[in-house]
């Protein structure tokens, strides 16, 4: 705001008005922030593009309206107002809205132009620092508990076990099953956080090429046979063996295992999880079907969010970090791809990883 004002000065020395106020929209329209000028009536008598693509309503010009008809807000009239009457400068937050909510920070200053007094307001958006703001608290938050609730439960046995129950073989050995249990599940936690922190900050090494896709498969159901059958959920692939799709081999072995074992976690006892592969002109697409209880129509657009639970008790009872989904999503996009879900509440849910091919 500073520099724009310096820039300004030297108009108010300039004889004639129009050219004084040409020269100020000349240096309005270099700025990307949104910008505009008001004069002792409070009404505005120039703006740059980016404010009109902003703030215009129905296509309208800017000028003319007063501050109060295009912003609707008291906080932005009252510093336009204080920069008129008082020659104060001002600095507040307010929303926007028109096709959507915006945030913006708005500096709001007293302006010369030919011993005229006039206000300009520069418009700083600040929607998406806010979300990733609400993102990284949210973030912490999520971590915080993830990691205290484990805790609780080792520090918990490692005091009943110092009072005294260290003595008692059989209910020792089950304290200490559980305090392993929960640390291994604290380790998995910070291995999910760090394996995503490394993908977004593309600092993984990513070597594509031909992978055979029945082979990955059934090494990934002789892994987590066990778990399957723990649950007799039945795994089946309908993939051929001259299926290749172009990836990452870690990597898509990592999407299809977190895909697969939420599939089994997931589904009802004695379920089905199967995993189909069909191709277009332009992708290979992977899909996992389960037989669970599928996942509300309302939860679907944040399901790949971190952290994200459709049932929060459910998915501590059963295991997971809550980070799987999340991983996918970035890798997927990480090989130019992307991933999805469908689902039907009390039938199922099916995940598809869709693979650009080469060319």
């Amino acid at each position: 705001m500073k520099n724009l004002l310096d820039l300004v000065k030297p108009v108010a020395k300039t004889e004639n008005s129009a050219s004084s106020k040409g020269i100020v929209l000349k240096i309005l329209e270099t700025m990307r922030e949104s910008a505009v000028i008001a004069d002792k009536d409070n009404r505005i008598v120039c703006s740059n593009s980016t404010a009109f693509k902003e703030f215009a309503r129905f296509g309208k010009p800017l000028e003319n309206f007063r501050i109060s008809e295009i912003f609707r807000d008291l906080s932005v009239h009252d510093s336009f107002r204080k920069a008129l009457e008082r020659g104060e400068s001002s600095e507040i937050n307010f929303e926007f809205f028109l096709d959507e909510k915006k945030v913006y920070k708005v500096f709001v200053s007293p302006l010369e132009i030919d011993d005229e007094r006039y206000a300009i307001g520069v418009f700083y958006n600040i929607t998406q620092l806010e979300r990733l703001e609400k993102i990284r608290q949210e973030f912490l938050q999520n971590v915080s508990h993830e990691l205290r609730t484990p805790l609780t439960s080792i520090l918990a046995f490692v005091e009943t076990l110092e009072n005294g129950a260290i003595e008692d073989p059989e209910n020792s050995r089950r304290f200490l099953s559980v305090i392993r249990k929960n640390a291994e599940r604290m380790h998995h936690l910070i291995n999910d956080i760090l394996e995503l922190s490394s993908i977004e900050s593309g600092r993984i090494k990513f070597c594509p090429g031909k992978v055979a896709l029945k082979k990955m498969i059934c090494e990934i159901f002789t892994d987590l046979a066990s778990k399957a059958e723990d649950k007799k959920v039945t795994l089946k692939g309908n993939i051929s063996e001259e299926v290749y799709v172009f990836a990452d081999a870690i990597r898509l072995e990592q999407m299809l295992t977190n895909l697969i074992d939420n599939a089994i976690k997931f589904n009802r006892v004695g379920g089905l999880v199967e995993v189909n592969y069909r191709q277009t002109e332009t992708h290979d697409i992977i899909s996992v079907t389960d037989t669970g209880e599928g996942i509300p129509p309302e939860h679907l657009p944040r399901i790949f969010e971190r952290f994200y639970r459709v049932d929060k008790a459910r998915s501590r009872e059963i295991g997971g970090t809550g980070l799987g989904l999340a991983i996918v999503k970035h890798l997927a996009k990480l090989h130019g791809g992307e991933v999805r879900v469908s689902s039907i509440p009390g039938k199922g849910s099916t995940f598809f990883i869709e693979l650009p091919k080469t060319k």
